[in-house]
Protein backbone atom coordinates (compact mmCIF):
# COMPACT_ATOMS: atom_id res chain seq x y z
CA UNK A 1 0.00 0.00 0.00
CA UNK A 2 1.20 3.51 -0.96
CA UNK A 3 1.76 6.21 0.99
CA UNK A 4 1.14 9.52 0.24
CA UNK A 5 2.93 12.80 1.58
CA UNK A 6 0.87 15.13 3.27
CA UNK A 7 3.89 17.95 3.61
CA UNK A 8 3.44 20.55 1.64
CA UNK A 9 5.53 22.90 0.19
CA UNK A 10 5.95 27.28 0.45
CA UNK A 11 2.67 28.72 -1.11
CA UNK A 12 3.00 29.29 -4.86
CA UNK A 13 2.23 33.02 -4.28
CA UNK A 14 5.25 33.25 -1.89
CA UNK A 15 7.30 31.26 -4.01
CA UNK A 16 6.39 33.84 -6.78
CA UNK A 17 6.59 37.00 -4.37
CA UNK A 18 10.64 35.75 -3.76
CA UNK A 19 11.79 35.46 -7.24
CA UNK A 20 10.07 38.67 -7.80
CA UNK A 21 11.64 40.26 -4.68
CA UNK A 22 15.17 38.72 -5.82
CA UNK A 23 15.08 39.18 -9.46
CA UNK A 24 13.56 42.89 -9.29
CA UNK A 25 13.95 43.60 -5.80
CA UNK A 26 13.53 47.59 -5.40
CA UNK A 27 10.76 47.57 -7.73
CA UNK A 28 8.93 44.45 -5.66
CA UNK A 29 9.52 46.36 -2.67
CA UNK A 30 8.21 49.95 -3.63
CA UNK A 31 4.66 48.05 -5.03
CA UNK A 32 4.46 45.65 -1.84
CA UNK A 33 4.98 49.08 0.64
CA UNK A 34 3.18 51.47 -1.50
CA UNK A 35 0.26 49.21 -1.51
CA UNK A 36 0.36 48.63 2.65
CA UNK A 37 0.82 52.10 3.55
CA UNK A 38 -2.52 52.47 1.30
CA UNK A 39 -4.34 49.46 3.34
CA UNK A 40 -3.23 50.95 6.30
CA UNK A 41 -4.57 54.36 5.70
CA UNK A 42 -7.92 53.05 4.74
CA UNK A 43 -8.49 50.80 7.08
CA UNK A 44 -7.43 52.60 9.55
CA UNK A 45 -10.13 54.98 9.03
CA UNK A 46 -12.17 52.24 9.05
CA UNK A 47 -11.39 50.96 11.83
CA UNK A 48 -11.02 54.34 13.53
CA UNK A 49 -15.21 55.23 12.50
CA UNK A 50 -13.62 58.35 10.91
CA UNK A 51 -16.59 60.79 9.29
CA UNK A 52 -17.05 60.47 5.75
CA UNK A 53 -16.82 63.85 4.14
CA UNK A 54 -17.96 63.91 0.28
CA UNK A 55 -20.25 67.01 -1.48
CA UNK A 56 -23.79 65.79 -2.20
CA UNK A 57 -23.00 66.68 -6.24
CA UNK A 58 -20.09 63.80 -6.47
CA UNK A 59 -20.69 61.06 -8.50
CA UNK A 60 -21.71 57.54 -7.14
CA UNK A 61 -18.18 56.23 -7.81
CA UNK A 62 -17.01 58.80 -5.89
CA UNK A 63 -19.54 57.95 -2.60
CA UNK A 64 -18.41 54.64 -2.72
CA UNK A 65 -15.06 55.47 -2.62
CA UNK A 66 -15.33 57.94 -0.38
CA UNK A 67 -17.32 55.62 2.04
CA UNK A 68 -14.72 53.09 2.31
CA UNK A 69 -12.33 55.68 3.09
CA UNK A 70 -10.50 55.69 -0.48
CA UNK A 71 -9.17 59.69 -0.40
CA UNK A 72 -6.50 61.10 -1.29
CA UNK A 73 -4.61 61.15 1.58
CA UNK A 74 -4.92 56.62 0.73
CA UNK A 75 -3.47 57.86 -2.28
CA UNK A 76 -0.47 60.23 -0.81
CA UNK A 77 0.65 57.20 1.40
CA UNK A 78 0.80 55.35 -0.95
CA UNK A 79 3.39 57.40 -2.63
CA UNK A 80 4.92 57.59 0.16
CA UNK A 81 5.60 53.97 0.35
CA UNK A 82 6.63 53.39 -3.02
CA UNK A 83 8.68 56.77 -3.51
CA UNK A 84 10.23 57.35 -0.24
CA UNK A 85 10.03 54.42 2.64
CA UNK A 86 10.68 51.35 0.31
CA UNK A 87 13.74 53.02 -1.47
CA UNK A 88 14.83 54.18 1.83
CA UNK A 89 14.48 50.72 3.73
CA UNK A 90 16.11 48.99 0.58
CA UNK A 91 18.96 50.90 0.78
CA UNK A 92 19.85 51.36 4.49
CA UNK A 93 18.82 47.36 5.25
CA UNK A 94 20.97 46.28 2.45
CA UNK A 95 23.57 47.84 3.42
CA UNK A 96 23.38 46.74 7.24
CA UNK A 97 23.01 42.40 5.65
CA UNK A 98 26.08 43.36 3.81
CA UNK A 99 27.99 44.76 6.46
CA UNK A 100 27.35 41.43 8.57
CA UNK A 101 26.55 38.86 5.31
CA UNK A 102 28.49 35.55 7.17
CA UNK A 103 28.65 37.08 10.68
CA UNK A 104 26.99 34.52 12.83
CA UNK A 105 28.62 35.03 15.92
CA UNK A 106 26.43 36.32 19.02
CA UNK A 107 28.27 39.07 19.01
CA UNK A 108 27.71 40.33 15.34
CA UNK A 109 23.84 39.56 15.92
CA UNK A 110 24.01 42.06 18.97
CA UNK A 111 26.27 44.51 16.98
CA UNK A 112 23.64 44.26 14.13
CA UNK A 113 20.79 44.68 15.98
CA UNK A 114 22.63 48.12 17.78
CA UNK A 115 23.01 49.76 14.00
CA UNK A 116 19.63 49.07 12.78
CA UNK A 117 18.70 50.74 16.11
CA UNK A 118 21.18 53.57 16.35
CA UNK A 119 21.33 54.27 12.99
CA UNK A 120 18.63 52.74 10.48
CA UNK A 121 15.68 53.53 12.83
CA UNK A 122 16.64 57.35 13.85
CA UNK A 123 17.12 58.18 9.87
CA UNK A 124 13.81 56.01 9.20
CA UNK A 125 12.17 57.89 11.53
CA UNK A 126 12.72 61.30 10.34
CA UNK A 127 11.92 60.28 7.10
CA UNK A 128 8.55 58.75 8.43
CA UNK A 129 7.19 61.70 10.28
CA UNK A 130 8.66 64.56 7.56
CA UNK A 131 6.62 62.97 4.85
CA UNK A 132 3.33 62.61 7.32
CA UNK A 133 4.03 66.48 7.90
CA UNK A 134 4.62 67.14 3.89
CA UNK A 135 1.27 64.48 3.77
CA UNK A 136 -0.87 66.89 6.29
CA UNK A 137 -0.23 69.93 4.59
CA UNK A 138 2.73 71.54 6.04
CA UNK A 139 3.83 73.85 3.35
CA UNK A 140 7.54 74.89 4.66
CA UNK A 141 10.65 73.19 5.55
CA UNK A 142 10.42 74.79 8.88
CA UNK A 143 6.59 73.31 9.69
CA UNK A 144 8.60 70.14 8.54
CA UNK A 145 11.87 69.97 10.92
CA UNK A 146 9.18 70.87 13.41
CA UNK A 147 6.73 67.83 13.31
CA UNK A 148 10.18 65.60 13.04
CA UNK A 149 11.04 67.77 16.27
CA UNK A 150 7.96 66.81 17.64
CA UNK A 151 7.26 63.52 17.48
CA UNK A 152 10.82 61.88 16.76
CA UNK A 153 11.35 60.55 20.62
CA UNK A 154 7.97 59.09 20.58
CA UNK A 155 8.24 57.37 17.48
CA UNK A 156 11.78 56.59 17.89
CA UNK A 157 11.35 54.89 21.55
CA UNK A 158 8.85 52.37 19.83
CA UNK A 159 10.73 51.65 17.12
CA UNK A 160 13.79 50.99 19.83
CA UNK A 161 11.24 48.51 21.35
CA UNK A 162 9.75 46.93 18.30
CA UNK A 163 13.00 46.91 15.98
CA UNK A 164 15.24 44.57 18.47
CA UNK A 165 12.55 42.78 19.27
CA UNK A 166 11.60 41.79 15.55
CA UNK A 167 15.42 41.50 14.35
CA UNK A 168 15.96 38.75 17.23
CA UNK A 169 13.12 37.04 15.73
CA UNK A 170 14.73 37.01 12.43
CA UNK A 171 18.12 35.94 13.15
CA UNK A 172 16.91 33.35 15.27
CA UNK A 173 13.49 31.95 13.46
CA UNK A 174 13.43 33.59 9.64
CA UNK A 175 15.51 32.29 6.57
CA UNK A 176 17.19 35.71 4.92
CA UNK A 177 15.44 35.37 2.17
CA UNK A 178 12.13 35.53 4.11
CA UNK A 179 12.93 38.68 6.01
CA UNK A 180 11.52 40.90 3.70
CA UNK A 181 7.87 40.16 3.79
CA UNK A 182 8.05 39.33 7.78
CA UNK A 183 9.55 42.77 8.33
CA UNK A 184 6.20 44.19 5.62
CA UNK A 185 3.83 42.34 7.98
CA UNK A 186 5.20 43.31 11.25
CA UNK A 187 5.27 46.89 10.21
CA UNK A 188 1.86 46.79 8.42
CA UNK A 189 0.37 45.69 11.58
CA UNK A 190 2.34 48.05 13.67
CA UNK A 191 1.51 50.87 10.86
CA UNK A 192 -2.06 50.18 11.39
CA UNK A 193 -2.47 50.17 15.22
CA UNK A 194 -0.86 53.49 15.18
CA UNK A 195 -2.84 54.99 12.62
CA UNK A 196 -6.17 53.73 14.39
CA UNK A 197 -4.77 55.41 17.64
CA UNK A 198 -3.90 58.30 16.02
CA UNK A 199 -7.20 59.14 13.76
CA UNK A 200 -9.08 57.97 17.56
CA UNK A 201 -7.57 60.45 19.56
CA UNK A 202 -8.01 62.70 16.95
CA UNK A 203 -11.98 62.26 16.73
CA UNK A 204 -11.95 62.63 20.47
CA UNK A 205 -9.95 65.55 20.70
CA UNK A 206 -12.45 67.28 18.22
CA UNK A 207 -15.22 65.81 20.12
CA UNK A 208 -13.97 67.77 23.42
CA UNK A 209 -13.41 71.04 21.36
CA UNK A 210 -17.35 70.57 19.82
CA UNK A 211 -18.95 70.42 23.43
CA UNK A 212 -16.74 72.89 24.87
CA UNK A 213 -18.10 75.17 22.31
CA UNK A 214 -21.67 74.23 22.82
CA UNK A 215 -20.97 74.67 26.69
CA UNK A 216 -19.22 78.56 26.24
CA UNK A 217 -22.18 79.00 23.93
CA UNK A 218 -25.03 77.81 26.39
CA UNK A 219 -23.46 79.99 28.96
CA UNK A 220 -23.54 82.89 26.96
CA UNK A 221 -26.78 82.61 26.21
CA UNK A 222 -27.79 82.21 30.04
Amino acid sequence: MSTISTSKGPHPLLVKYLAELALHPLRTKSITTGTLCFLQEVLGSNLAGTPVKVSKDSSHLVRVLARAHVDTKAVKMAIYGFLVSAPLSHVLIGLLQRAFAGKTSVQSKIAQILASSLLISPIQTSAFLGSMAIINGATSLDEVVKTVRAGFFSVIRISWVVSPLSMSIAQKFIPVDLWVPFFNAIQFVLGTYFNVRVKQLKLAAARKEKLDREAKEKDRKE
